[in-house]
């Protein structure tokens, strides 16, 4: 087998082998290049809430009585990443050594009904980068791309910083984009993290009529002020239907993007969304949520979207990064060696007033 390109036999890499074992390996094996694959040393990889509640155990990664496990230890955790070529399958084309990259979270199989229809971000097997033993993610040195995986390239003009924030910019793209906002619509954004950031400033683009963004934090209601909100409020500081009511002659905001992953802020969003509102939810859940789902029936007929990842986004989100449209200032505060990945977590978390965590690598 040809195989242009060489790398090291062993790289720095965090390896969970359980929900209660993630490890610093210093000598782990690097990956293979088979002939459809590209080796990339990774320049940086954020640290993403799924990383956080997948290391606590959550249900949806590591599987309970009705569920079962869907992540494939050992792996190497981190999908937010990107990073150089330095080694290339014979198949590959298109690409040189060198050429700066990033890839889709989702490693579509390609083959099932969803990918053969262009949906290829509910691909069935679902396999992502960071999560399964044979697609590991970025938190480590070097990283296997598969023949599959949907590649976008990243300007080498284009910082650390924001590059970190493609993949999630990406995904907040998606959700916006479910909502379908005009610029008749009162908008309510709950959460103001990087996503919901995200989210905001691409929102702001839609010239929406008016867009309100809630938060328990008063750090990120400043940012998302910053990056566009006309309007913010601390839901435990104030009554949110009365003030969401008053503003829109007492019927509710048009559309309520849901980015907390908090279940009261799920029965939140549709106490304070009018009737035939549209509702989008985006978070990963660390616990189950109840709502009354006669309130979505048969009281306010509403549309219930779901919003999965970032499909056909990663070009217009590098793009308008660049053009300064989306705005990214300050969400990356934090950049750790993969030595201090305990640290790094804890930093993640937001108890310290940050947004964004990133690894960078030599």
């Amino acid at each position: 087998m040809a195989v242009r390109g060489s790398i090291p036999k062993t790289m720095k890499a965090l390896v969970a082998y359980s929900k209660d074992d993630y490890r610093l390996e210093l000598e782990y094996p690097t990956p293979e290049c088979g002939p459809d694959d590209i080796i990339i040393k990774t320049e940086a990889c954020g640290v993403c809430a799924g990383d956080l509640k997948c290391k606590h155990g959550a249900a949806m990664f590591w599987g309970d009585d009705v569920q079962p496990s869907w992540v494939k230890p050992p792996f190497i955790p981190g999908h937010e990443f990107f990073g150089r070529i330095v080694q290339m399958g014979e198949n590959v084309t298109g690409y040189e050594l060198g050429d700066r990259i990033t890839a889709d979270q989702i490693v579509p199989c390609g083959k099932c009904r969803f990918c053969k229809d262009g949906h290829y971000w509910m691909c069935q097997p679902h396999d992502m980068l960071g999560y399964q033993y044979y697609n590991n993610g970025g938190m480590a040195e070097y990283v296997r791309y598969p023949k599959t995986c949907v590649i976008s390239r990243v300007p080498d003009e284009m910082s650390l910083e924001q590059a970190a924030l493609i993949e999630p910019y990406g995904c907040s793209k998606h959700a916006v984009d479910r909502a379908n906002i005009s610029n008749e619509d009162v908008v309510v954004i709950s959460g103001a993290g990087t996503l919901g950031l995200g989210m905001i400033t691409y929102a702001r683009m839609k010239n929406p009529k008016l867009l309100i963004v809630l938060d328990m934090q008063q750090n990120r209601l400043d940012k998302a002020k910053e990056f566009g909100a006309d309007l913010v409020f601390n839901p435990g500081e104030c009554d949110i239907d009365k003030e969401i009511k008053a503003l829109t002659d007492g019927y509710g905001c048009d559309i309520y993007i849901e980015a907390t992953g908090n279940p009261a802020s799920v029965i939140q969003g549709l106490t304070i969304i009018r009737k035939l509102g549209t509702f989008v939810e985006f978070s990963v859940f660390g616990k189950e949520t109840t709502a009354d789902w006669s309130i979505i029936g048969d009281r306010k007929e509403l549309n219930i979207l779901g919003s999965h990842l970032s499909p056909y986004a990663y070009p217009f989100v590098i793009e308008n990064m660049l053009k300064g449209n989306l705005k990214t200032d300050g969400v990356v505060s934090h950049i750790f060696k993969i030595e201090e990945w305990e640290k790094a977590f804890d930093y993640a978390t937001g108890k310290y007033g940050d947004f964004k965590v990133a690894f960078q690598f030599d």
